[in-house]
């Protein structure tokens, strides 16, 4: 509990606030938007059902402001879409949640002039707002149909564009007695409109003026005195806070993720970071290893070093490990990010990323699809980056490789890994330079039974498996080629059964070893076509005669597979997935750099893998 004499601090108000006061506002620019909100998109339908609920006095959701002037939170404001300001003005407020409703508000209540918005079909057009009165006063009429757009010119022309309805003068509406939005909320128009509208017959007066009090009651006065629930985020409402609030309100907008908010941020100090990162983005969508990496992925690298770095100077100033600030790539450190901590690490974090990449070509990992986990790209970018020219150290290649592969076996990286990112890095550096073995590695354990449950390309595992299956050598069947980055694209290799799951189901070989890692090989699309479902026997003869392939050089090809010749030439199932299960422990215990414990792959097999069930756990698709 609370002390009594201690008060809650809050960071936010909530309030109520006349809507003619909330339009005035907007127009004075005094309540803008932060820069990272998209555009105002509401259609013509959606407008008019918005009005209809104003003039009902029908509750329209609340709006959610952050309130300028905080340290910690600086975005680039604009006026809202239809504000024409004489100069800049230096806004009060934000709007973080209602941009749509008060947008739409204030171009059909405020602004003066046509509203630019698009029809059902998507169709721009320009509307003003009008509401029919004797619909409107309708008891049996729905509001919404008393609503009507009418386009720029206010006519109303048919399809062979022929005038139907002019409503293009003040004379014209009150005779027609369409009553414009636009002027609800200036009492000098609203006067004028009033008394043309009661300048009728004698015999109308009555009748008219029993309407127009009438309106007054039941829809101007309620438009009038309209109030809008307002919750308003102190400025001293920290970034990360704002970022969350505005991810949970804002459902139906656009996400906004620390990118999003970072590039807010630092268009306040002038900087385009949504430009910077297009032009990286561009140079990694070259390499085709990084064609999915993300913004945010590229910002945790920079964070773990920014973040790196500050701790070191922070020491150096006489701070204590304990009390110096953490590495981390956590959304807070992001949000916290300066704009010279983005400039001075960019650079060397998209070489990081780059060279990375050579990396992973060494590890035979060529494509996006093929990562294991893109995430763990992200450690590895941030370490490449410090290393500079002695990440091409053979010595270091060769730990972070195994440092890379343990990640991998030990299937380490899905999920929320910010925690062992902020580990990696130091410990990678640390062990180049002949520190201890880092965490990853000395965590990392590869279960042989997970082989039996290795079956499709969502689990990194198998990525990874196949990666170094091609770097054993794995000549292809057909043209006897190491898989390099060109032949990888050129002949479209992929994982394929080594006996074909036809002859398996035919002679009864178990779902869970046929489908199974141990029974698939990286292999080219038209060596898998000539396979087709043919007992290995028949095929490999095949692919002899075709390609001229001489026996003994197939054998060395199926050797470069891990793949027994003796046990596959006699189509001996048990014999040739019992020898190629202990070679691809073996290449497992080589990329680790560790002994793999109980290696009898027969232990392994439960009831469940028997009847062909997948029992593969999800890993997050990279």
């Amino acid at each position: 509990m609370v002390p009594v004499s201690e008060t809650p601090v809050t960071t936010f108000s909530s309030d109520k606030e006349a809507l003619v006061d909330l339009l005035l506002s907007i127009h004075r620019g005094k309540t803008q938007l932060p820069d990272f909100q998209r555009g105002w998109v509401w259609d013509d339908e959606h407008i008019r059902s918005l009005l209809a609920s104003i003039t009902l006095s029908f509750p329209i959701g609340a709006v959610m402001m952050l309130e300028t002037g905080g340290k910690s939170v600086r975005f680039k404001p604009r006026a809202v879409e239809g504000v024409t300001l004489a100069q800049p003005v230096e806004p009060e407020r934000l709007i973080l949640d209602g941009q749509q409703r008060l947008t739409s508000l204030y171009r059909a209540l405020h602004a003066n002039k046509a509203v630019d918005t698009v029809d059902q079909r998507k169709n721009r057009i320009k509307r003003w707002y009008y509401l029919d009165i004797r619909k409107a006063l309708d008891p049996n009429s729905d509001r919404e149909d008393a609503i009507v757009g009418l386009p720029d010119d206010k006519i109303v022309r048919n399809f062979r564009g022929q005038i139907e309805r002019d409503f293009s003068s003040l004379e014209l509406e009150c005779k027609q007695e369409l009553f414009p939005f636009s002027i609800v909320f200036s009492q000098v128009e609203l006067t004028t409109w009033q008394l043309k509208y009661l300048q009728v017959e004698p015999e109308q007066m009555v009748e008219r003026l029993s309407r127009w009090n009438e309106l007054q009651t039941r829809v101007l006065n309620r438009t009038l005195q309209y109030q809008i629930p307002l919750i308003e985020l102190k400025r001293e409402t920290p970034k990360e806070a704002v970022c969350q609030v505005f991810e949970k309100v804002n459902t139906g907008g656009v996400s906004l993720n620390v990118f999003e908010l970072l590039t807010a941020t630092f268009a306040a100090d002038e900087y385009n970071l949504r430009d910077d990162w297009a032009s990286r983005e561009k140079r990694f969508c070259k390499i085709r290893v990084l064609s999915d990496t993300t913004s945010s992925d590229f910002l945790q690298s920079i964070s773990l070093l920014a973040t790196r770095q500050h701790r070191l100077d922070s020491i150096s100033r006489g701070a204590t490990d304990e009390n110096a600030p953490g590495i981390s790539c956590k959304r807070k450190e992001i949000l916290d990010l300066s704009l010279d901590d983005y400039k001075r690490w960019a650079e060397p974090v998209t070489q990081g990323f780059e060279r990375a990449a050579r990396l992973l070509h060494a590890l035979k990992i060529f494509d996006g699809r093929d990562l294991p986990y893109r995430t763990q790209v992200v450690p590895l970018a941030a370490t490449i980056a410090m290393l500079g020219d002695r990440a091409d150290h053979d010595g270091i290649r060769a730990k972070l490789s195994r440092w890379y592969w343990c990640g991998v076996f030990g299937e380490l990286y899905g999920g929320a890994v910010e925690s062992r990112f902020a580990r990696d890095v130091p410990e990678l550096l640390a062990w180049t330079s002949g520190g201890p073995d880092p965490t990853t590695v000395t965590e990392a354990n590869f279960n042989p039974g997970r082989m039996l449950t290795l079956k499709t390309r969502n689990s990194a595992a198998y990525k990874g498996l196949a990666a170094v299956l091609m770097r054993e050598g794995g000549l292809d069947f057909r043209s006897g080629d190491p898989v390099d980055l060109q032949l990888y694209f050129d002949d479209k290799i992929d994982i394929h059964h080594v006996f074909p799951q036809e002859w398996c189901a035919t002679n009864n070989i178990d779902r869970s070893q046929c489908d199974c890692v141990v029974n698939k090989t990286p292999l080219s699309a038209k060596t898998n076509r000539q396979i087709g479902g043919h007992a290995p026997s028949q095929y490999l003869g095949k692919l002899e005669k075709a390609s001229g392939i001489p026996p003994e050089r197939m054998d060395e090809i199926l050797r470069s597979h891990l793949i027994d010749p003796v046990a596959i030439r006699s189509d001996v199932f048990a014999s040739f997935f019992k020898s190629r299960a202990d070679a691809i422990l073996d290449r497992i215990e080589a990329a680790m750099g560790k002994p793999v414990m109980g290696r009898d792959l027969g232990a392994h097999l439960p009831p469940e893998a028997q009847n062909g069930d997948d029992d593969e756990p999800d890993v997050p698709e990279t």
